[in-house]
């Protein structure tokens, strides 16, 4: 790639990220959303999450696990039970941790 075709993507992807995260400041009245996409984005924070912690989960390397002796399936297993009973996200986080590190450190998984 050349110095000017370089410079010429940097220039192009600046445009096309003001331009996309600027539109909404751009206009000069409030752009109303419908009634379902406003409910739809309250869960985007959650598919959010969890499509970035999910792979972590139950993949190794990009394969997906084969055993049932992963401590992080126990983890999360622990921590989600913990936040059913108590509705507690710190102690959702230290009940899966101590889980995890109980299985990783104790038993070798």
């Amino acid at each position: 790639m050349t110095t000017a075709q370089l410079v010429i993507a940097i220039i192009g992807m600046t445009v096309v990220s003001v331009i996309t995260r600027g539109f909404f400041l751009m206009s000069n009245r409030e752009l109303p959303l419908p009634h379902w996409l406003m409910q739809g984005l309250r869960y985007a924070p959650l598919a959010a999450l969890v499509a970035a912690i999910a792979p972590e989960i139950v993949m190794t390397n990009g394969v997906l696990i084969d055993t049932w002796r992963d401590a992080r399936l126990f983890a999360v297993a622990v921590g989600s039970a913990y936040f059913v009973w108590r509705r507690d996200i710190l102690g959702m986080i230290l009940a899966g941790v101590a889980v995890l590190l109980a299985l990783r450190l104790g038993l070798g998984w």
